[in-house]
């Protein structure tokens, strides 16, 4: 007597028996681990984006190796669940160190207690911190975490359900899992989604036919058929089906993917967890730096050291921040209403790639003077930081950097006595005799608001008879340079001059007698002329370094040192420095306005807010703009309804295709069966046909039945009539006729109808796009002899 029955032994103690599972084969544990194994690897591929490095592939590497051998000794010596865990934990306490926080380990392979310490506190703070700092993070510090707690448990967890549970094909959900956490955490630009995608379904379903498969001959063993359950009869055809279909899946799928990527770029960014997360320092909680611009230019500050750089070029210019969006009243780093670029600041790991940008490489140290507020003195694209002193790793740990912006920033602020060395890349900047022939670039700026009709009255005087919007920039700004005068006002020799950049004050730089301000006014003024014009622009306040200063000595920026000027973005040269402050010179007296009508700047005070009227878009690149040629409303209307439309056929086109291609098969095949030339294969066929409609409906029929024992199943006078000529064709000495045939497909037609009747819409098509028939797991009849 089997197990299974309870055995006399269970019956006289009336105590419930312990079924024994049957020890595993090592052909079953290689390849389920291979395949498990494969599939990990495929899944943590898309957390490549968020380490790049060759400390993630180790971790990976050895993560999975390990993490398999837990749950195949696991499975082997039949440990609970429990022992397992604390294998588990185990692995992790004694390998997190080594792998995930390489820096913390001696010999890059003895845990530390500070290594302890992190590992410990990253496994619940490390997530955060990942979706907080900029792409790729290397091994920095200890971001690895978050990557090994993914591989270890999609490893041991997946492998343990594979090895242990009657459901094995569950055991996919955990590298499924895997990878979809690898999505949520990376960036917003999809890596290679059509290759990392396909491999990732290849896989999950080569692991679900090879369960099906596993299935069906262990049911052929139940049945008591050992011969066939040990030769290749019927098993070959079976794989081959359920291969053909894995082909056809991957292939449609790998079209429709292609589709999509066509139709919507991997370039377009996605909402993923970092885009979703609140990030450490925001900037539009704090004033525009550009508003405290006459404060550089009063005593003390005027004459005060600020910073000491070494490697600053003579008259080269250091960026402070970077002003994108404009609202009337002042120029601010990132817009309170709308999504900009500019506003949103990461924490930096050990360096940012810029492999891309074409440049000089160069090295600044600096040290901080006079000088006390969150912006980061720095100049080009940054690639790496380094703080120096006391502090150096605490202002490192609140280092948040831009870099669409190029702005850096101390989440607290630095102050006298911080240095720091950066290493930075100098993008290439088009020549003089180049900027005429300039076209706008393809940046996302927030539209300027409240631009005050005076100057767009002033840029079209400007630019009257001028070609080419690079032609026309230039010539924009060699009018403000050519009719300003620069006065601070902040002296009592000095020309009075208003403070602020609001529009009033702009308005004010076009319609006085003489332009007279400074780089506050003349930078904003310059940018709303070059969007005016059709390109991104944007505010940059900074210092110049003392063209006196010689060759390989430190430069000394003080705060008359202040600058500002704008970068406005280009096809060509991507985002392009412009100077539109005019040389200093004297004002001439008879022109001067009457001083006592004009107020003393207050330069520390924000303006007053108020609700300016937003444009919706960019101004494209055109001096004049007729509302007459704006479409009708009901034209947009159509076109939206049009995206909408069109979005939704294709996501709805993705989800049917599989299952068009289900149906197509089917009826491919009952086509190609009607229409044999044999009468007696056409007979066989319909018989076919009616048994695959059997398996499609649910209806189960017993492994390697006769077609008399299939229609017994059934019931009915019909099935078992079928039955018989099917027979008969198959065994008489004479051939059906072709009459024959077309009767028993009319019946074979009739009769697949019949089994859908009584049936729920739902089960209707359920049935129709129902694969069992086509993967052979109902098994085949045999003729009855």
């Amino acid at each position: 007597m089997s197990v299974r029955d309870g055995g006399e032994g269970s019956a006289a103690t009336g105590r419930r028996t312990r079924v024994r599972r049957p020890r595993l084969r090592a052909s079953f544990v290689t390849t389920a681990t291979g395949l498990h194994v494969l599939a990990v690897v495929i899944a943590a591929s898309t957390l490549w984006p968020v380490y790049r490095s060759a400390e993630f592939v180790l971790l990976v590497g050895v993560t999975v190796v390990v993490g398999a051998v837990v749950a195949v000794a696991g499975a082997a010596s039949r440990l609970s669940s429990f022992s397992v865990l604390l294998a588990t934990v185990l692995v992790y306490l004694v390998l997190g160190v080594p792998l995930a926080i390489p820096s913390r380990a001696v010999a890059g392979v003895l845990p530390t207690a500070d290594g302890f310490g992190e590992l410990l506190a990253a496994t619940a703070l490390g997530w955060k911190r990942l979706l907080t700092i900029t792409l790729p993070v290397g091994s920095y510090e200890s971001l690895l975490v978050p990557a090994f707690i993914l591989v270890l448990l999609a490893t041991v967890v997946g492998l343990t359900i594979a090895l242990r549970s009657r459901r094995g094909e569950l055991a996919v959900l955990a590298p499924v899992g895997l990878y979809l956490a690898g999505i949520v955490l990376g960036p917003q630009e999809a890596w290679s989604p059509v290759i990392s995608g396909l491999a990732m379904l290849s896989v999950a379903i080569a692991w679900s036919v090879w369960w099906r498969l596993r299935r069906r001959r262990a049911a052929l063993e139940r049945s008591g058929d050992v011969a066939r359950s040990t030769r290749s009869y019927g098993h070959r055809t079976v794989a081959a089906r359920a291969v053909a279909g894995t082909v056809v899946t991957v292939l449609v799928s790998g079209a429709v993917a292609a589709a999509v990527v066509e139709a919507s770029p991997s370039s377009t960014p996605r909402t993923v967890a970092r885009t979703l997360v609140e990030q450490p320092f925001d900037p539009r909680e704090l004033v525009s730096p550009l508003t405290r611009f006459r404060v550089y230019e009063q005593q003390p500050t005027v004459d005060s050291t600020l910073f000491t750089v070494r490697g600053l070029g003579a008259g080269q210019l250091l960026r402070l921040a970077t002003l994108d969006t404009y609202d009337g009243v002042s120029y601010t780093v990132g817009s309170p209403r709308v999504t900009s670029e500019s506003g949103s600041f990461d924490r930096v790991p050990s360096s940012i790639d810029q492999s891309g940008v074409d440049g000089d490489r160069t090295t600044l140290a600096v040290q901080v003077g006079a000088y006390d507020d969150v912006w980061l003195p720095t100049v080009g694209r940054l690639e790496s930081i380094a703080f120096e002193g006391a502090d150096g790793q605490a202002r490192r740990d609140d280092f948040v950097y831009n870099d669409v912006s190029g702005t850096a920033a101390v989440d607290g602020g630095i102050s006298a006595g911080d240095s720091y060395r950066v290493d930075v890349v100098l993008p290439v900047q088009p020549t003089p005799e180049q900027l005429a022939d300039l076209t706008p670039g393809s940046a996302t700026v927030p539209a300027s608001a409240d631009v005050p009709e005076a100057l767009t009255t002033a840029l079209a005087d400007d630019v009257r008879g001028v070609e080419g919007t690079g032609a026309r920039l230039q010539s924009a700004l060699s009018a403000l340079r050519s009719d300003g005068y620069i006065s601070h006002g902040v002296s009592a020799d000095e020309p009075a001059s208003r403070s602020g950049h609001g529009s009033d004050r702009i308005a004010e730089l076009f319609t006085d007698p003489v332009m007279i301000g400074d780089a506050e006014q003349y930078a904003t003024a310059a940018a709303l002329m070059a969007g005016e014009i059709g390109f991104p622009s944007r505010v940059v306040m900074g210092f110049t370094a003392d063209g006196d200063t010689p060759t390989g000595e430190a430069a000394t920026i003080t705060g008359g040192d202040v600058t500002a000027w704008i970068e406005v973005d280009t096809a060509e040269f991507g985002w392009v420095a412009l100077d539109p402050v005019p040389e200093e010179r004297p004002i001439p007296d008879d022109q001067v306005l009457d001083p006592s009508r004009l107020e003393r700047p207050e330069s520390v005070v924000q303006p007053p807010p108020r609700e300016p009227q937003v444009r919706d878009e960019q101004t494209p690149p055109q001096s004049e703009q007729d509302d007459a040629d704006l479409p009708p409303a009901w034209v947009g209307i159509v076109v939206l309804a049009a995206t909408i439309a069109a979005i939704s056929g294709l996501v709805v086109g993705i989800v049917a295709a599989p299952f068009l291609v289900i149906v197509a098969v089917k009826w491919r095949r009952r086509r190609r069966r009607r229409l044999q030339a044999d009468p007696a294969a056409r007979i066989t066929g319909g018989w076919q046909e009616f048994h695959d409609a059997l398996a499609d409906h649910g209806i189960e029929t017993p492994v390697a039945a006769t077609r008399s024992e299939v229609a017994a199943v059934v019931g009915g006078s019909r099935p078992a009539v079928l039955a018989r000529v099917a027979d008969r064709a198959s065994f008489a000495p004479s051939a059906p006729s072709g009459d024959d045939a077309d009767r028993v497909w009319t019946a074979v037609s009739e009769m697949r109808r019949s089994l859908d009747t009584g049936a729920t819409r739902w089960q209707r098509l359920k049935a129709a796009v129902s694969w069992r028939s086509l993967r052979g797991y109902h098994g085949r009849t045999r003729p009855e002899r």
